[in-house]
């Protein structure tokens, strides 16, 4: 009786044994399905070398070869305006004048005690030679015509003063004063900036200031629609690091033709500083920027942890040198012929699945023309 009772409990025992490592088995599948992300849709490129030159890019600011804010010279009332906004001048235009009415009156009475003065010295002249005129009284009469000269000379410099004339040839910016208006000594008048040729001065970091030598060849660009594109040599570098930023100063000179260079205006600077060099060009959207380093994602065959090959990605750290127009260079981590996923890395981690779709691909263009919406 025991016998059967002890071979009855183990039976039983058996039995719930098997059933628990079956339920086991089942929910640790059905737990794995859950946790088993689908994969994720993304685009890929193949890579490819390719040559690019080797150029330091950095942001530079447009500046004036000569500018200046002209000025009134001596205060007065304007009483003539003599160009408009936005011309183009010469150098000695005529571009306002003040009123002069009282210095022509003061000037009208120094000329005619010059003139009696002068008459003065010449009969002075004629006595002394006669013996009948001291040289003392002689030298009293050659003082006065001096005096009288140099005051009318004064009041005909301080007329030519109250005329404001352009002081180089150049482009002219919005007027600030107005007909009948008073001007104090040194307020502004209106903007004369010389357009073409033009500066453009940029900063580079002192490990990279060797490499921006005088005449080396500079390509500049700007963000506008037209996408314009200037060519120009360094013409001068700083003597002196920047403190702060730890940058030299450098600045190029361009040719600017109808002046679409502005003073003060944002470019991106190329200087090229050597050779071609072999870079893997990819989209700026594949490349995962990160302060620990950045990385690409790769495309390859992996296996689960149940030994079945899916599509999935390996996270690659590369080296970003440089960029131009979508293409950013990576000159180490990828090599030719790699599958880099091109976009949808933000949602990506390393050992994710993937489901490749390139119908829509991310621009990869060095030279994109976007269009106005």
């Amino acid at each position: 009786m025991a016998k059967r009772m002890l071979l009855m409990l183990a039976v039983a025992a058996a039995v719930v044994a098997g059933l628990g490592f079956t339920k086991y088995h089942q929910i640790e599948a059905a737990t794995h399905a859950v946790m088993q992300r689908p994969p994720e849709a993304v685009t890929t490129i193949v890579t490819k070398q390719e040559k690019w030159p080797a150029t330091l890019n950095v942001i530079g600011t447009a500046a004036a070869v000569q500018g200046v804010t002209v000025s009134a010279d001596l205060p007065g009332t304007v009483d003539r305006i003599g160009f408009e906004s936005g011309k183009f001048v010469n150098a000695g235009d005529v571009l306002l004048e003040l009123d002069t009415r009282q210095e022509r009156a003061q000037l009208a009475a120094a000329e005619a005690q010059r003139d009696l003065a002068r008459i003065n010295f010449d009969r002075t002249q004629e006595l002394v030679k006669q013996g009948v005129v001291a040289r003392m009284e002689a030298d009293n009469v050659t003082a006065q015509k001096n005096a009288t000269e140099a005051q009318a000379g004064e009041i005909r410099a301080t007329i030519a003063r109250k005329t404001i004339r352009a002081p180089f040839s150049g482009i002219l910016g919005i007027r600030q004063v107005n007909l009948g208006q008073y001007l104090a000594a040194g307020e502004a008048i209106v903007s004369l900036q010389s357009l073409n040729p033009i500066y453009v001065n940029f900063g580079v970091p002192q490990q990279s200031a060797g490499e921006a030598r005088v005449n080396r060849i500079v390509r500049v660009t700007t963000n506008d629609t037209a996408h314009n594109e200037f060519m120009g040599r360094v013409t001068a570098i700083d003597s002196v690091v920047n403190e702060a930023t730890r940058n030299v100063q450098v600045q190029a000179t361009l040719s600017n033709p109808g002046g679409k260079l502005r003073p003060g205006m944002f470019v991106q600077v190329d200087v090229v500083t050597g050779a071609d060099r072999p870079v893997i060009a990819l989209p700026a959207s594949a490349i995962n920027y990160a302060p620990y380093g950045d990385s690409v994602y790769v495309v390859t065959d992996m296996k689960d942890p149940s030994g079945k090959t899916y599509r999935g990605v390996r996270q690659q750290f590369v080296k970003v040198e440089g960029s131009r127009g979508d293409q950013v260079a990576v000159v180490s981590g990828v090599n030719p012929g790699d599958e880099v996923v091109s976009s949808g890395v933000f949602k990506l981690r390393n050992g994710a699945a993937v489901e490749v779709n390139n119908k829509v691909r991310p621009e990869n263009s060095p030279t994109p023309k976007p269009q106005d919406s």
